[in-house]
């Protein structure tokens, strides 16, 4: 087991925060849908998943030395006027060297996209990925800087700009599901993976979070139990009290932030509300959600369940030995203790590959197909699964408790099978809570 500290994983999801600055539903199995998401984030898809591309679902973190991210100071985050360019201002610029002012680390090696000589003037457009852009959108457009920037009145209470805090729902539908959690337009990445873990893993934990308040049963609260593990993002252990209400748009009621893929059903926004309850120690009922941005995913396990976090890395293991670690954690194929993942903040390797870079992703088990050992995970998106490597295409099948639950690879639900060394190569750890 390794000792990891300061973990800041954390992306946006870009489906629901293109939604949400749209300000409608979005159809996102027709292809004209990533244009609308294009043109809402400003930001070409294949650069999204990449903290070096300068993405807006990495809103307030920069890359460190390590590779990993860190939050921006507050102060440096400033909010784009209506006329104001997000373009580096090149006008002092007179030599490649300068182009260092830039953040460019090495001109030797900087690769040139496309080249015009005209007249023995040599215009050159180049790839400059290595730039250091911060890495973050620091300065936010005032659509983006409303959903990514809370700002909560002197009673504690906050209510995000277009945003109403409504009931809309019930608590669960039918049964608790680790598909269920889908993550909304903040980056908790990290929170929602372990909410899901929970929900796989250990499902009775979540059902019964429901008790009257008054003399009739109709008046209800919802009482969620959150322990303490210390360090940043944490509070003295609690019961945490919260209503059914939840923030959905003013406009249609779609939710802004957390969500379940089954409609009317409320307990993952439920707890994403309690979790930024308890971190921010307000007893306002209208928490400050995006406070709980960037995190530890293996940590909000353990504050979920009160067990032990054990971390591992993958830069120190092989993928068999990867793959080993998720098989002592399971049986019959799937996690009985909860385990999430997370990946680096930038990497070659992710480009076009729909494996997202500071991004923590549910781990579900494993399974042994064609002589290929595989790593399954849930993307904590409900879409978005990694393209053209080492993924298994079919139906797995998971023994829970005293049944069997089909898990399909084909579908587009952010499940996935990867093959272990492809896993020990794109991932930077896995953890577990037990």
């Amino acid at each position: 087991m390794d000792k990891v500290t300061n973990l800041n994983v954390g992306a946006i999801n870009p489906y629901a925060l293109t939604e949400a600055l749209v300000g409608r539903k979005i159809d996102w199995t027709k292809k004209e849908s990533i244009e609308v998401m294009e043109d809402a984030l400003e930001t070409d898809y294949n650069e999204l998943f990449d903290m070096k591309f300068n993405s807006p679902i990495y809103a307030g973190l920069k890359l460190n030395d390590k590779n990993m991210a860190e939050p921006v100071a507050a102060s440096a985050i400033t909010i784009r006027g209506d006329n104001e360019s997000e373009t580096p201002d090149v006008s002092g610029i007179t030599n490649l060297g300068e182009l260092k002012k830039l953040g460019v680390k090495s001109i030797n090696t900087t690769k040139i996209r496309s080249g015009v000589l005209t007249r023995g003037v040599l215009n050159l457009k180049l790839d400059l990925p290595q730039m250091d852009h911060t890495l973050s959108k620091t300065l936010l457009s005032k659509p983006l800087a409303a959903i990514l920037l809370g700002k909560a009145a002197s009673s504690g209470d906050w209510t995000p700009e277009n945003g109403i805090w409504k009931d809309t729902g019930d608590f669960f539908k039918d049964v608790i599901e680790f598909s269920d959690p889908v993550q909304g337009a903040v980056g908790n990445c990290y929170f929602i993976a372990a909410v899901s873990a929970i929900a796989w893993a250990d499902p009775y934990r979540i059902v019964h979070r429901n008790r009257a308040t008054g003399t009739g049963e109709s008046d209800r609260v919802n009482a969620i139990q959150f322990y303490s593990k210390g360090g940043g993002k944490d509070a003295p252990t609690k019961l945490v009290e919260v209503t059914d209400k939840t923030l959905v748009r003013t406009s249609n009621n779609l939710p802004i932030y957390c969500r379940s893929r089954d409609a009317g059903e409320i307990y993952p926004a439920l707890y994403e509300k309690a979790f930024a309850k308890w971190i921010l120690k307000t007893n306002s009922d209208k928490p400050d959600i995006t406070k709980t941005a960037f995190g530890d995913p293996v940590k909000a396990t353990a504050q979920l369940n009160d067990k032990t976090a054990h971390y591992y890395n993958t830069s120190s293991r092989t993928g068999d030995q990867l793959y080993s670690i998720v098989r002592e954690n399971s049986m019959s194929y799937k996690t009985i203790h909860p385990m999430t993942a997370w990946t680096y903040g930038s990497s070659k390797d992710y480009t076009g590959t729909n494996v997202v870079g500071n991004h923590a992703y549910t781990v579900l088990g494993w399974a042994y197909k064609n002589n290929k050992k595989y790593i399954v995970l849930r993307n904590p998106w409900g879409v978005t699964e990694p393209a053209g490597m080492n993924t298994y295409q079919g139906v797995l099948s998971f023994f829970d408790k005293s049944f069997w639950r089909p898990i399909n690879m084909i579908g587009n639900d952010g499940v996935f099978a990867i093959e272990a060394n492809s896993f020990q190569n794109l991932f930077a750890g896995l953890g577990v809570a037990k």
